[in-house]
């Protein structure tokens, strides 16, 4: 299953030069529906699955991601790691802080 339809990738691929940037904005959000795992994408590299972006987890950190590693991920019930359809884009640092505040 393909989290990212072409729209959203290349809005991903387009803010990739702008790295770890925190006034790129937030173009999908990824959650484990069983779990309390988030993935919030900033952008991602047009040559590979490597993406950038925030990681609500056990923590709430920035760094990278692989989108192949995400889409691989098998829950309970073969249950997947989905994207947000309802996820309007946000600056990342306005998530950053909203996040690190809770």
């Amino acid at each position: 299953m393909s989290l990212l339809d072409n729209k959203l990738q290349e809005k991903a691929e387009n803010q990739y030069s702008q790295g770890s940037d925190m006034d790129q904005m937030i173009v999908a959000k990824f959650f484990t529906p069983w779990a309390p795992w988030t993935w919030y994408l900033m952008n991602k590299s047009p040559d590979s699955d490597y993406c950038w972006g925030i990681v609500d987890g056990h923590a709430v950190e920035m760094g990278s991601f692989s989108l192949n590693e995400l889409e691989e991920i098998a829950g309970p019930y073969e249950m997947e790691v989905e994207r947000d359809l309802y996820f309007n884009p946000v600056k990342a640092k306005d998530l950053w802080e909203e996040l690190r505040e809770k």
